[in-house]
């Protein structure tokens, strides 16, 4: 062992050591991954919070934002260098340490840019504002007679030596204090500076290189399952034989024989094993003697039967607008129909990895790919009895989230044995408790009544949802039943909520004259730590929503006789949804006629085009696929999508063209291949055999239309273009073959089925 090695874990964390696989020269990750001392969470009222300018001219910014995958920190890098007048190269961002970062409320939504940048644009607008002033006072002028290059400031038109921003900073500190607004996703601070017209942009706007990208390719990025520290051992937890069963016994004489093994774990229904490496506690989970009593769930064989049959948990009026009664009774036409959508997966192409470091006096260092970091502290604090500003999460990137795929209950496993050994201790989940145990997108059925005049123009809707609630688990894992450690040791649930599948907000609101929505929603199958539980998946009910609401407009369309697009208009006043759903028909040159083509009897390939609308949190998506549909096989191929895309204003062109391209080919598998399946108390769908998602070749031709609006504040955009993916698919389909399809996924079984 080398002298440094023999320093306590804490002084050589302190010190900045961390034994992973990359070059800390090389890396700009470094400052989230010192472990140290514990300590509250910056509050955002002060400007150094946010922002500091070194003497060496560093420009380090702070944010709780994390980034899972779509280049937003390049983006707000972008963000703070046109505020500040520097390059983007200067700025060095860390994010998500609850340590070093404000609480933001972490990521989702599609917020990080439309609210997340928000503070981060103030501050540097303020600190700007300051230096300018000292500034002034050191080459004496006016601050409107300043100008700022790359954080060089000097008079315009004069002679004076310029003063960079290190110098004045140096000279003066610059932490004024911050107006603060709102809290999480909408925290928001305010000072001295007003932020830049967008007219002004010259950084903003520029598909400025991702950051993220070099070391990705090079193989020197740090992920999650890359971090190692000292005296770290290894950990696995053995699930229940089936939702509900509960533990009997454990015979750790079992294991005591593996070469490493070093202890078994067991609180309630928690039972871990912890080992010297990861060998010995693959083995030991494998062979470890656990007699669990029976299941006591009883999943349902037909799931959307139990959704239409059981009563309902809770039950809301979502629209009532005008009068439907009187709407349905006079029409010369009704056309009714339901859809139904699958429980599905995260399935992220690396399962969930954490490393905890737990010590007796109560300071915990945990490293996590969670999206939350914040809310995540505030879980596990309360689940080892510890005060939350003695536990530090430092956020390291994972294989992607969009939700609650697993980040979070990995780091509970890794924190429950890490306690009970007083080591630190590294739990990685395999693929099966990646896919079988991670949350799950929930299950949801929608039925539509359309009254339709004798012209086939849509008099009323009458709309019903029937789900599972998206917030059994709530994205922020604020309390220990809100993991599924904490659910396997014995804590309550008390956060769980109600999430609708609703009219106009997982669809789009079509303007009809007299509509009416009601949502319901259905019990969990299982109250506690469920390998169906519930929670955000990608966009949360909106591809559930839309796969009902635009393949239902499609058949209306149908019945009128109309083109799909065409009809859509009629019902929209919106300028910006009609200007995607015109960018998208042109660049696909879009034929326009009624659906379904004409087809030809003896064709073994059926070809067709659909169109979806969607509007998510103000960012408009039109989204058109193109099929081949294989008659004797059933296999669809989607062969082109054309997205047009209208967020606000564009920070980073080319990183939002791949946000989007990533958002259609995710969404694509979620529409043609996607679905959690389960027998009575366990789910069986737990590799990419039993879960396949897309691969390499079902990617199609993609084509992205970008609508920039400069002078609209940006919306999301890390969700919305996986909204209508599934509903241009189908309505493709149908225009092919002429068979609607209402179930999900489009799998060739069930496209076969109907074709023979």
């Amino acid at each position: 062992m080398t002298a440094s090695m023999s320093k306590s874990r804490r002084e050589f964390l302190k010190k900045g050591g961390l034994l992973i696989g990359f070059s800390f020269a090389d890396s700009a990750i470094l400052p989230q991954l010192v472990a140290a001392d514990g300590a509250p969470t910056p509050q955002p009222g002060r400007l150094d919070a946010w922002l500091r300018i070194g003497k060496d001219e560093s420009v380090r910014v702070s944010t709780g934002k994390v980034d899972i995958g779509m280049g937003v920190q390049t983006a707000l890098i972008q963000v703070v260098a046109e505020e500040l007048d520097v390059l983007p190269a200067r700025i060095q961002l860390t994010m998500g340490d609850t340590a070093t970062t404000p609480d933001q409320g972490g990521v989702g939504g599609s917020t990080s840019i439309s609210a997340g940048a928000k503070p981060l644009r103030n501050a540097a607008a303020t600190a700007r504002f300051l230096l300018l002033q000292l500034a002034s006072g050191r080459l004496g002028a006016p601050p409107d007679e300043l100008q700022v290059k790359d954080g060089m400031v000097s008079v315009k038109g004069g002679s004076a030596k310029p003063i960079s921003y290190g110098a004045l900073a140096g000279a003066a500190e610059l932490n004024d204090a911050l107006r603060v607004s709102g809290g999480g996703f909408a925290l928001n601070v305010e000072g001295k500076g007003k932020a830049k017209d967008p007219s002004a942009y010259t950084i903003v706007g520029q598909s400025v290189p991702r950051i993220d990208l070099p070391p990705k390719i090079l193989g020197r990025a740090v992920y999650s399952t890359d971090i190692r520290v000292p005296g770290m051992l290894h950990g696995r937890v053995i699930r229940p034989a089936g939702a509900g069963a509960t533990v009997a016994s454990v015979d750790e004489t079992s294991v005591k024989a593996i070469p490493g093994y070093l202890r078994t774990v067991v609180k309630g229904n928690f039972v871990g094993v912890v080992a010297a490496n990861e060998w010995a506690a693959i083995r030991a989970a494998r062979e470890l003697k656990v007699n669990w009593s029976a299941p006591a769930a009883s999943f349902p064989e037909d799931v959307y039967a139990h959704m239409r049959s059981v009563k309902p948990r809770a039950t809301r009026e979502l629209a009532n607008q005008g009068d439907v009664r009187t709407a349905m009774a006079s029409a010369a036409r009704k056309l009714e129909a339901s859809y139904e959508w699958p429980f599905q997966a995260h399935a992220t192409m690396g399962p969930g990895c954490s490393v905890v470091d737990f010590h007796a006096d109560g300071l915990t260092t945990v490293w996590t790919g969670a999206q939350k970091p914040h809310a995540l502290q505030k879980g596990l604090a309360q689940m080892l009895a510890v005060p939350a500003d003695r536990v530090r999460v430092i956020w390291v990137e994972a294989a992607g989230s969009y939700g609650r795929a697993g980040d979070e209950d990995v780091a509970a496993d890794a924190a429950l044995l890490s306690l009970a050994v007083g080591k630190p201790v590294r739990v990685e989940w395999s693929r099966a408790d990646m896919t079988a145990w991670g949350g799950k997108g929930p299950a949801a059925i929608v039925d539509l009544t359309a009254a339709l005049d004798a012209q086939g123009g849509v008099t009323a809707i009458e709309f019903t949802s029937r789900a599972f609630s998206g917030t059994e688990i709530i994205p922020q894992a604020t309390t220990p039943g809100n993991l599924l450690a904490g659910q396997l040791t014995g804590a309550p649930n008390p956060t769980a909520g109600d999430e609708y599948v609703q009219w106009g907000g997982s669809t789009y609101p079509y303007g009809y004259r007299n509509v009416h929505a009601t949502g319901h929603i259905v019990p969990a199958l299982y109250v506690s730590s469920s390998p169906l539980r519930t929670t955000h998946l990608r966009d949360p009910n909106g591809p559930a929503g839309t796969f009902a609401g635009e393949s239902f407009m499609d058949e209306i369309a149908a019945a009128a006789g109309v083109d799909p697009i065409e009809f859509r208009l009629r019902y929209i006043e919106d300028a910006r949804a009609k200007a995607v759903l015109t960018a998208a028909a042109e660049r696909a040159r879009w034929d326009r006629r009624p659906s379904p083509k004409p087809k030809d009897s003896s064709a073994q390939v059926l070809t067709g085009r659909g169109i979806a609308l969607a509007l998510r949190g103000g960012t408009y998506v039109a989204t058109i696929a193109e099929v081949a549909v294989n008659r004797p096989s059933g296999a669809v191929r989607v062969t082109h999508l054309v997205c047009a895309h209208d967020c606000g204003l564009i920070v980073n062109p080319d990183a939002l063209r791949g946000t989007i391209q990533a958002n259609l080919i995710q969404s694509l598998g979620r529409a043609l291949k996607e679905e959690v399946t389960f027998d009575k108390n366990k789910v069986t769908s737990v590799d990419w055999n039993t879960y396949p998602v897309v691969r390499w070749s079902d990617v199609p031709e993609v084509e992205i239309i970008l609508l920039n609006h400069p002078e609209i504040a940006p919306s999301g955009a890390g969700e919305p273009s996986s909204r209508p993916t599934a509903a241009a698919i189908n309505n493709a389909i149908f225009d092919a073959t002429g068979v609607r399809f209402r179930r999900a996924p489009l799998t060739p079984a069930r496209i076969k089925s109907a074709l023979v």
